[in-house]
């Protein structure tokens, strides 16, 4: 018997202390829906602020942690996007709340074209045009949105529990090349199985359970624009409407997307509400396919790396160029011509090289989570997938600055709006450089380790 006891003593705090080798999650969610009127974003078109609601806009944070502590927060914004200084403002003060350091925060936006104007992001199509009270609010908007961030932060860090998180990949098909393909001519193709281009019709799944299988929150991507709807109602769009889909059919969930690759692709048909809301139940159904199905469990270990590049750009303008744009008769080239010159004076010049960012996290050994700044076409995902672990592999767009869209170098040579002409609403001061496509790949290679 005393032997027993002796065993049982020796035992046990190795058994306890296995328990606690395992991961530990915990997700929150919050509203940050504008309270008052104000600009949308992602539309020049628009000629006045938002006038009414159809869905709530959400923050959503998720923490996950590892079995050496090890933590990484995922945080999804339903919003077209975000610029370089307010990512870094909400790094820096996670930093200090949480003592999370920069690799370890990913700031994913869902990219929906109905919600508010952040910051200076798309500055030269919104905030540069706008006039002083109308700039106020948005910088009061911005301020607040920092606080609900925090706040949503630490609502996720004091869930923190035991838990076991799996991944999956499921099949979704509404995303259309847009480049490639008539918005009109969309459902004849698509009923002839005839649509041109490519997609990414990936639905990347990761669950997070606890120990005894309840679901508590599953984050998602698809490589698509939200831009169902461009009225003056704030709406999530479809990513929206699939989380809220998702959070229905398992109460107490939180629900998380990130938008994929999707620069170049689109919902479509589009314009209408209930479009945005089948979207968003096919996505929901898709996700839910994958939670039905065997999904392996990740290891509880979690890599996290991050860093910024210089993404090359094509030579700079002048300031004699640009005083001479500031008289144009386009709003948004004079826009951006003052945006740039106000930075040359600020900053002694332009510079030729865009700090860009990469991230990457691998989960369990097994997944490999990249997230990539700007509106990064699909040929991205695609490669990336081919050159890495397919549909292990992970690649978000519309993360931590969306400063421009990003194109492969087909999309650069091909030109258009993909290819350079949207580097106007955005203040780049030149189109990138050819060699783009190769930085950035190398980069995330580099980033990860070694190609498998």
């Amino acid at each position: 018997m005393i032997r027993l006891c002796l065993l049982l003593i020796l035992v046990f705090p190795v058994i306890a202390a296995s328990a606690d080798q395992g991961w530990k999650a915990g997700a929150a969610s919050a509203v940050i829906t504008p309270e008052e009127p104000l600009w949308m974003a992602g539309y020049g078109s628009r000629s006045a602020p938002a006038s009414g609601k159809e869905t709530e806009l959400h923050a959503k944070a998720l923490v996950i942690e590892d079995a050496e502590g090890k933590r990484g927060m995922v945080l999804t914004l339903d919003l077209v996007g975000i610029d370089r200084e307010f990512s870094a403002r909400v790094a820096s003060a996670l930093m200090e709340r949480h003592q999370l350091p920069r690799e370890a925060v990913a700031i994913c936006t869902s990219h929906t074209h109905s919600g508010p104007v952040v910051a200076g992001n798309l500055a030269p199509m919104h905030y540069e045009s706008l006039p002083p009270e109308e700039q106020a609010r948005i910088d009061a908007y911005a301020e607040s949105l920092l606080g609900k961030i925090l706040a949503v932060s630490e609502e996720a860090f004091g869930r923190l529990s035991p838990a076991k998180l799996q991944w999956g990949s499921g099949k979704c098909t509404f995303a259309v090349n847009r480049r490639e393909n008539k918005e009109t001519e969309v459902p004849e193709k698509r009923a002839k199985g005839d649509l041109s281009g490519p997609s990414d019709h990936d639905v990347p799944v990761l669950s997070v359970r606890s120990p005894e299988g309840e679901l508590k929150a599953v984050l998602f991507g698809y490589a698509c624009h939200a831009t169902v709807l461009s009225g003056q109602s704030w709406n999530a769009d479809y990513p929206g409407y699939a989380q809220t889909e998702l959070e229905a059919k398992y109460p107490g969930i939180v629900a998380l997307f990130w938008a994929g690759c999707g620069g170049d692709q689109n919902p479509v048909p589009r314009r209408e509400v209930p479009l945005a809301e089948a979207y968003g139940a096919d996505l929901a159904a898709r996700v839910g396919d994958v939670l039905r199905a065997h999904m392996p469990e990740l290891s509880p270990s979690l890599s996290l790396a991050y860093r910024e590049i210089k993404a090359p750009l094509d030579p700079l303008p002048t300031s004699e160029e640009l005083k001479v744009v500031t008289a144009s008769s386009n709003r948004f080239e004079a826009a951006r011509a003052k945006y740039l010159l106000k930075r040359m004076e600020k900053r002694g010049g332009l510079e030729g090289a865009y700090p860009y960012p990469v991230l990457v996290w691998s989960l369990g050994g097994e997944v490999e989570f990249i997230a990539l700044g700007g509106e990064v076409v699909v040929d991205y995902a695609l490669r990336l997938k081919r050159e890495r672990n397919g549909t292990r592999t992970w690649v978000a767009g519309y993360s931590n600055d969306v400063m421009a869209y990003i194109p492969s170098l087909r999309v650069l040579k091909e030109g258009g709006y993909e290819g350079g002409g949207s580097n106007v609403y955005y203040g780049l001061p030149a189109l990138w450089h050819e060699t783009i496509e190769e930085v950035i790949v190398k980069a995330v290679h580099e980033t990860a380790g070694a190609r498998p």
